[in-house]
């Protein structure tokens, strides 16, 4: 998902002027010709303030190929299935399917996709790793690992119960059954589209494997730039991307996620597509602007983060202060996960850029920040 929390993820708005306030109806379901053999559906993610996951429908010589697919969910299903009819094709005729990153609004879909055509599904390697993982690990394994990292940082025993309860309330969490990917997307490379040129542009942070896909051809309006990009939830109009900590039950490798993010951001700035196609809310220009308001939008908020923790804290006390989309009260149980999570991924980033460290002998470990020399 692009954030758990109401649409910001815990950012402000951005200030961009889009190319279109939305997706328009065609046929009764929302879709919209983009031009140059390029159409958009917005498929619906239930209850979910985003609404919906825009899935983007490619022409090629060999049929119609899908940048991602959409939630798992009857209603989404015959949304895509009317859609793509509102685009003169069907599910059937789809050629391949090539999915931006792992989670369920995007990737949901993909195996009903693939049985109802055939079609491949193409995703980057770590993400596949990560599909791979939560078909083969119980749930009650996923149970006891997010209780034991909430406990480790330092939530409470009322937060902490009802994980340790959730294999008796819920068997199966959701996204624990994706498709498994046909093919692997290789960073730089360019996808076998017939007829076109679509390179995939690998930009991990908001999951380890989330890639772009930079369609190499001129603007069908012409616009100045290079291209269009399919920037899944790395690059949105007008809200931020959840960073939290890649998860993994089996594998205690230290990650910096918002580094990866960063990095990332500066490499999709560097591209200057004319255009950018956007997973969520609406297409835009201005991809280099955008990408300057992310980067001093955190490290606006590693330098709020680092007045905090002026005092030790835990993630959970670092979280519950930092400022969200609302007050901590109003905040749902799941995406107060998303957000210590968040939390915990600002403080990687701090530790590593020297900015912080965890003070010795806390536990559950605290956080303070480290006095720089003026």
């Amino acid at each position: 998902m692009a954030d758990g929390l109401g649409g910001s993820a815990g950012a402000e708005p951005g200030a961009e002027s889009g190319a279109g306030a939305g997706p328009g109806t065609e046929a009764g379901v929302a879709v919209r010709d983009l031009g140059g053999g390029v159409r958009s559906v917005a498929v619906p993610i239930p209850d979910n303030p985003l609404g919906y996951t825009l899935v983007y429908v490619v022409d090629t010589d060999r049929g119609p190929v899908l940048v991602d697919t959409g939630w798992d969910d009857p209603g989404s299903w015959d949304v895509l299935a009317a859609g793509l009819a509102a685009c003169g094709t069907g599910v059937g005729e789809v050629h391949g399917v090539v999915i931006t990153h792992h989670h369920p609004d995007h990737h949901g879909l993909s195996g009903k996709v693939r049985e109802a055509s055939g079609a491949w599904i193409a995703m980057h390697a770590a993400d596949a790793a990560i599909v791979r993982r939560a078909r083969e690990t119980r749930p009650e394994r996923w149970f006891t690992y997010m209780a034991a990292k909430l406990t480790a940082a330092g939530a409470p025993d009322e937060h902490v119960a009802p994980l340790r309860n959730g294999p008796r309330r819920r068997s199966t969490p959701p996204g624990l059954a994706p498709a498994l990917p046909d093919r692997e997307i290789l960073p730089g490379e360019l996808l076998g589209l017939p007829g076109r040129r679509l390179r995939a542009v690998w930009t991990p942070g908001h999951t380890p494997g989330h890639v772009c896909l930079h369609l190499e051809e001129e603007h069908p309006a012409r616009l100045r730039g290079h291209g269009r990009l399919f920037s899944g939830d790395h690059l949105l109009p007008e809200i931020t991307p959840h960073i939290g900590l890649y998860e993994d039950p089996d594998d205690a490798t230290v990650t910096d996620p918002l580094g990866d993010y960063l990095d990332s951001l500066e490499r999709v700035g560097r591209l200057a597509p004319a255009e950018v196609l956007p997973a969520h809310q609406y297409a835009f220009t201005d991809a280099p602007g955008r990408v300057r308001e992310l980067l001093a939008h955190h490290e606006e908020r590693l330098a709020g983060l680092l007045s905090l923790l002026q005092q030790p804290l835990t993630p959970w006390q670092l979280a519950v202060q930092m400022e969200w989309n609302r007050p901590w009260e109003q905040i749902p149980y799941g995406s107060r996960n998303i957000a210590v999570s968040e939390a915990e991924a600002h403080l990687r980033r701090l530790v590593k850029l020297g900015r912080a460290e965890a003070v010795a002998g806390s536990e559950p470990v605290t956080y303070v920040a480290v006095e720089t020399s003026p």
